[in-house]
C-alpha cells in the first residue's frame, strides 16, 4: 500500500535547517586551549573574541605569556584543569607590557582552577565590576620572597559581590589576598604564606573572612581604612573560624607603601576599621601581637582628606584562642611605647586612641566602644597612645574590665548573590 510522505514547508525545513547546525556546533567544540608555540595567540584571541557568557578552558600544562592577557567581555568563566595542573607563567613578560597577569573590567567573571606565577605586577587584577569569582585559584611568584615580586596576588578593587575560595597566594610585595574599596566580600577557604600581608580587606564594606589561613606573612590578616582613596571608610567586617599564626617574615615591601611599615609578627591589625567582629578564630606565635586595633594617627604619617575617619570604631573580639603574642615586639609603635611598658607587647594590643568628638560625658557612645571577651588567657594593653599624642605621659593599662560586653548590632553576614 502506498503512503504519503508528510511534506515539509519551508519554514520547517529552515528550522530543521538551523537544529541541524546548532547541534554540529555544540557537538563539534575543539577541546580546551593546550600548551604550545601558538597558546598565548590562541588565548589572547579566546580573551578578545568572547562573546558574553562563554567559558574558556585551558587545558593542562605550564603556558608562558610575555604580555598581559585582559579580559572586558561580561560572564565569561576563564578555567584551567587545577590550581596545579594549569599553570600561567609570566616570568617573561616583557617590560611596558602592562605588568598585570591578568587586567579584567567586566561583571560576572569567574576564574577557577588554575595558577598564575611570576607576574612583573599583580597577577590577577578586576577593577569596577560586578560578581567577582576566584575559586582554586593559586599565585606565587617562584624564589625567596623579594620586594621585586608583583603588589598583589588575587586584586579586585572597585568591585561588588566578590567570592575568593579555595586558593592559594604566595610571595606578594604588598598583599596577597587583597580586596580594596568593595562591597560585599566573602574570602573563606583559602592559604596565604610568605607576603607581606597575607589577606587585607581595605576601605571595604561587608566582608566575611572565615575559614582561612594565614602565616609565615609580615602580617597575617589586615582589616584598613586609609585616607585620599575614592572609597572612603570601610566597616562591616568580620573575621571568623581563621588561622593565623608565626606571621613573623620581614618586611619586604616597597618603600613608602603603607604595608611596608607593617612589623613583622602581626596576626591580624584593625587600622581605622569600624563596626569589626573578630571571633572563633585561632591566634598563635606572631612576635609583636596577636591582635592591634590602631588609629592612622599612630602611623604619623600625614593626610589631606576630612572625609576621612582615623579612628578604629565598634570592634567587638571575642571567643577566639589567642597564645604567645608580643613576645619579641618590633615597629615604631613599639619602640614609642617601650619607655612605658618595656621589652614586651601583649596578645591583643590597642593605641587608646580616640575620637574626643565622639565622647558624650567622657566615654564613647556603645557602638564605637572596643569590647574584649571570652579569650581564654590573651594578654592585653592600652598603650593610651592618645595621652601621648597631646604631649603627656602615657598611663597603659593592662584591664580588661573596662572593655567588656559586647558590640551592639555586629556585622551581619555577607550574603552574595547565587552563594
Amino acid at each position: 500500500m502506498n503512503r504519503r510522505r508528510p511534506f515539509i514547508g519551508a519554514t520547517s525545513l529552515v528550522t530543521l535547517v538551523a537544529l541541524i547546525a546548532l547541534a554540529c556546533t555544540s557537538t563539534s567544540e575543539s577541546g580546551p586551549i593546550m600548551p604550545g608555540a601558538d597558546a598565548q595567540k590562541q588565548v589572547l584571541e579566546a580573551l578578545i573574541t568572547a562573546e558574553p557568557g562563554a567559558v574558556i578552558e585551558l587545558g593542562e600544562g605550564t603556558f608562558a605569556f610575555d604580555t598581559t592577557l585582559s579580559l572586558d567581555v561580561a560572564g565569561v568563566t576563564f578555567k584551567g584543569q587545577g590550581l596545579d595542573k594549569t599553570v600561567l607563567d609570566f616570568a617573561n613578560q616583557a617590560p611596558g607590557s602592562g605588568g598585570e597577569g591578568l587586567m579584567v573590567t567586566a561583571d560576572n567573571f569567574v576564574m577557577e582552577d588554575i595558577a598564575v606565577k611570576n607576574s612583573r605586577g599583580d597577577a590577577i587584577k578586576v577593577e569596577g565590576t560586578s560578581g567577582v569569582t576566584f575559586r582554586r585559584v593559586m599565585v606565587d611568584w617562584e624564589g625567596p620572597p623579594k620586594t621585586e615580586n608583583g603588589a598583589y596576588g588575587l586584586y579586585p578593587v572597585q568591585c561588588k559581590n566578590i567570592l575568593i575560595e579555595y586558593s592559594k597566594v604566595r610571595g606578594a610585595s604588598d598583599a596577597g589576598i587583597y580586596v580594596g574599596q568593595s562591597e560585599n566580600i566573602i574570602v573563606r577557604h583559602s592559604e596565604a604564606w610568605e607576603n607581606v600581608a597575607g589577606i587585607e580587606i581595605e576601605n571595604s564594606t561587608n566582608a566575611d573572612v572565615h575559614d582561612n589561613v594565614a602565616y609565615g606573612n609580615t602580617g597575617g590578616i589586615l582589616v584598613f581604612s586609609l585616607p585620599e582613596l575614592p572609597v572612603k571608610n570601610g566597616k562591616g567586617a568580620r573575621v571568623f573560624n581563621n588561622k593565623v599564626y608565626d606571621n613573623n617574615l620581614a618586611n619586604f615591601g616597597k618603600e613608602g607603601a603603607i604595608v611596608s611599615t607593617i612589623p613583622a609578627g602581626s596576626g591580624v591589625i584593625l587600622m581605622a576599621s569600624d563596626q569589626t567582629h573578630i571571633f572563633e578564630n585561632e591566634f598563635r606565635d606572631n612576635k609583636t601581637s596577636n591582635i592591634a586595633i590602631v588609629s592612622f594617627q599612630s602611623t604619623a604619617r600625614e593626610y589631606n582628606d576630612p572625609e576621612y575617619d582615623p579612628f578604629s570604631e565598634g570592634v567587638w573580639i571575642h571567643d577566639n584562642t589567642i597564645t604567645n603574642g608580643g613576645y619579641e615586639p618590633e615597629g615604631a609603635m613599639v619602640e614609642a611605647a617601650k619607655p612605658f611598658i618595656g621589652d614586651t607587647m601583649a596578645d591583643i594590643v590597642w593605641d587608646g586612641i580616640v575620637d574626643s568628638a565622639a565622647l558624650v560625658d567622657g566615654e564613647l557612645p556603645p557602638e564605637k566602644r572596643l569590647y574584649i571577651g571570652d579569650n581564654g588567657e590573651a594578654t592585653f594593653v592600652n598603650l593610651d597612645f592618645g595621652t601621648l599624642l597631646t604631649g603627656e605621659k602615657p598611663q597603659p593599662q593592662r584591664d580588661l574590665m573596662a572593655h567588656a560586653g559586647e558590640l551592639p548590632n555586629p556585622p551581619a553576614p555577607v550574603a552574595l548573590p547565587g552563594t
